[in-house]
Parts: C-alpha cells; structure tokens; sequence
C-alpha cells in the first residue's frame, strides 16, 4: 500500500496579510472618545460628575477656560483617529512611513503609560493606601477605576497593535 502525499501547495506555509482591524477599532476608540468631548464642550452635561468634582464644577460654570480645553481634547483626539485611520487607508501610504509609524507608536505608548499610571494611583486611593483629592473625590474615582482608566489603556493597546500591524504589512 503507498502513502500518497499531498500535492506540493499544500505544505507551503501560507501567509496571511496584517489586519487592519486594530486601526480601524484605535480610530473607532479615538472618534467615541473625541465625541464625549464635543459633548461636554457643547453644554452637555451626562457624565461629567464621573470625571470628578472639580470638573464637574467648571462644565456647571461653563468656565471659559475649561471649555477651551475640552476643545482643545477634542482636537487632539481627532487628531489621534486621523492617525489611526492613515495606518490602515491607502491615503496614508502617501505619508512618511517612519513617520506615520513613529507618532502611532508614540501615541499608543503614551496613552497605555497614561492609563496604566492612573489605574495604580486610583487604585491605591480607592484601597485607602493614598488619600483621595477633593477636586477629585471618592465618586469620580470609582468610575476612573471601572471606566475611565480601562477605556484609556484599551485606546493605548489598540494604537499599539495597529502600529504593529502596519509595520508588518508592506508598503505598495
């Protein structure tokens, strides 16, 4: 009895291109997070007491500086979804590959050093180890520690990932 091997294509190894689905979910990330701050900056008011008690104050005084930064945050992260979404379009080939790469890496390493620095310092308050600011406050720092700090380190993960990714996919 003879042992039939399978045809040569079979044992070569294939090779499967790099997902986009990383960038495309940093930028989905980045889009939610810069509309929350349209919100804000905009008069809305749902969510603000779980950033803290002082910030909660200033979006109640609509203080003109506060509101600033909220605009500013917002440019910022619109920023940041333009960047994840050069990783994965074509577009984003007509920019400087080192670059494009260099700020998308830099950018998920900041934001995962962020959220990472902010989950063990609200931690730490929420255990009783450091004191709880005021301008902070024990509410504010139950949902920086269930919500806020998490969705910051998932931001940072997904920009890191799709850095990776468009550092693996070839240039065409």
């Amino acid at each position: 009895m003879t042992q039939i091997s399978p045809p040569p294509a079979a044992n070569v190894r294939k090779t499967t291109r790099p997902t986009r689905a990383p960038g495309v979910a940093a930028f989905a990330w980045a889009v939610i997070f810069a509309l929350m701050s349209l919100y804000w900056a905009g008069g809305g008011m749902i969510g603000g007491d779980t950033l803290g008690a002082e910030i909660d104050r200033l979006a109640r005084l609509r203080d003109r500086s506060f509101i600033v930064s909220l605009w500013m945050a917002f440019a910022l992260k619109a920023l940041a979804a333009t960047l994840a979404l050069a990783l994965v379009q074509r577009w984003g080939r007509r920019l400087p590959r080192r670059l494009l790469l260099a700020l998308a890496a830099a950018t998920g390493a900041g934001i995962t050093l962020y959220a990472v620095a902010n989950l063990t310092q609200h931690a730490l308050m929420v255990t009783g180890v450091i004191d709880t600011p005021d301008a902070l406050g024990t509410y504010a720092v139950a949902w920086h520690l269930a919500w806020w700090d998490p969705f910051w380190l998932v931001g940072g993960v997904l920009f890191l990932l799709a850095t990776l990714m468009a550092r693996r996919a070839r240039p065409r």
